[in-house]
């Protein structure tokens, strides 16, 4: 049985291009950094980048790291389009919440998320 979550881990080509990007665009702290595993910190939670060794094509329906917005989605949507981030598709409404699809500069999926507002 699983006692919780370790790391999550990315891979990324470029690691000094994934750095940035979670670094200076998500805003998260880096606590260690080599050529081939760097850490961030995710409000606690540890986001290992992973170098790989040869590029791939991801496949569709992997893993998506979800992130909570500092402010609202629509601020973060302005801010990520201001840098560039290529954005997936429109901030989506659901009774369980709010979500905005980006991916990374190495092609990973992630999102932002709100709960809904009751």
């Amino acid at each position: 049985m699983a006692a919780g979550i370790a790391t999550i881990w990315v891979p990324v080509e470029d690691m000094d291009r994934a750095l940035a990007f979670y670094r200076d665009t998500l805003g998260l702290d880096v606590k260690s950094t080599s050529s081939e595993w760097s850490e961030l910190d995710a409000n606690g939670l540890t986001i290992g980048l992973n170098a790989r060794e040869s590029a791939s094509a991801a496949s569709s329906g992997g893993a998506v790291i979800t992130f909570q917005p500092d402010g609202t989605i629509e601020d973060e949507l302005e801010r990520l389009s201001a840098r560039g981030v290529p954005i997936e598709g429109n901030i989506s409404d659901h009774e369980w919440g709010r979500i905005l699809p980006f991916k990374d500069t190495e092609g990973n999926d992630l999102q932002f998320y709100s709960p809904p507002q009751r």
